[in-house]
């Protein structure tokens, strides 16, 4: 039980990279690094008493860099897509990077997610607080940011993530953790298996390129329907435009009691294994994304190959591209409001 910070690599550039651990008294452990305030591992027991890591990653630092997908990472100021890669707040526009078909994908070509943030370890609580000044002009944003991302293992078994930050402007603020996960083990396979449970009757339906075209669908007892618990693989491949247009899951579910803070709003399940997730949230979304478009061989952890499907993500948000539909909730943050949400991850076995 405790915590401890060993070297995860060096950047390109030469700055060295910190991997800080955390054991709670039952033996479930997570790894952080301050490259993108990232999730590298979560380590938990089956119905066995077997610890296996649950999270999708790299072994350093290196490989990070260079490869995509955002395994694990704090993205933001804004995650999910922005039409047209530009925003209007107060009146004025500006222009964000295009880094996907002609729309902004997780902030850009320089999100959070490969930032190197200051951190401190605070031990009594057995936590990580990662804290980043995010500059007027960062990422094509207005106004300085200043944000703080805290990682707490809990005795619960409970991965708690808190975000909170002010901004000396009116801005977009919009975070979340993109981890995949796996409760067979991150090299354990296929997750079409796994039971899926999502407590939403509605989703935000997406165009062909993934944006939202301002429609709340309702889904009940279509394919994209998880109010019943099933497998993810169940409807995957059917007949049904959103599946088709997305390769599988990719889409923001419209969460229930909304405005009703912490709650639970989706478990998912590995009867084999036995492991189960609970995610809970005070968000108004959370974006199912069944990694259809993981690097096919892509290396990871311990030479785990990782392919589609392999992993999947369960991403609290605010709905995607909430800022060309007024419909949406708001995701501007007015100057000197304070942004302040919680999501946590609680393992159990059955």
């Amino acid at each position: 039980m405790g915590s401890k910070i060993s070297s995860f690599g060096k950047t390109a550039d030469g700055k060295e990279v910190s991997l800080i651990t955390l054991v709670n008294k039952n033996g479930m452990g997570i790894e952080v690094t301050n490259y993108g305030a990232t999730l590298v591992a979560v380590t938990v027991a089956d119905r066995d008493g077997r610890i296996d890591d649950v999270v999708l990653g790299y072994d350093d630092v290196t490989d990070y860099t260079l490869h995509g997908g955002y395994l694990g990472a704090t993205v933001g100021r804004n995650c999910n897509r922005i039409h047209g890669a530009k925003v209007a707040i107060d009146g004025k526009e500006y222009i964000l990077d295009d880094n996907e078909n002609g729309n902004n994908l997780h902030s850009g070509f320089h999100g959070y997610n490969s930032l190197l943030w200051d951190f401190e370890v605070i031990e009594e609580e057995l936590a990580v607080k990662f804290t980043h000044h995010s500059a007027d002009g960062e990422q094509g944003f207005p106004g300085n940011f200043d944000i703080t991302v805290t990682y707490t293992l809990t005795e619960e078994n409970e991965v708690k993530i808190h975000y909170c930050g002010t901004s000396d402007k009116d801005t977009i603020a919009n975070l979340t953790n993109h981890s995949y996960f796996n409760l067979g083990g991150h090299g354990s396979g296929g997750i079409l298996e796994h039971t899926m449970w999502i407590d939403s009757d509605a989703i935000t339906v997406t165009d062909a390129r993934s944006i939202p075209t301002g429609e709340i669908r309702d889904i009940k007892g279509s394919p994209m329907d998880f109010n019943t618990p099933k497998k993810i693989g169940k409807d995957i491949s059917a007949d049904y435009d959103q599946l088709i247009q997305g390769a599988g899951y990719d889409h923001n579910y419209v969460l229930k009691n909304q405005g009703c803070g912490l709650r639970k709003i989706a478990e998912a399940a590995d009867e084999k294994s036995g492991r189960v997730m609970e995610v809970l949230t005070d968000s108004v979304g959370v974006q199912l994304y069944t990694g259809n478009f993981i690097d096919k061989d892509s290396r990871g952890k311990g030479g785990a190959v990782y392919q589609p499907r392999h992993g999947f993500c369960l991403e609290t948000q605010y709905y995607p591209d909430a800022n060309h539909h007024e419909n949406f909730p708001s995701s501007i943050l007015k100057a000197g409001e304070r942004y302040d949400t919680t999501t946590v991850y609680k393992f159990r076995v059955k």
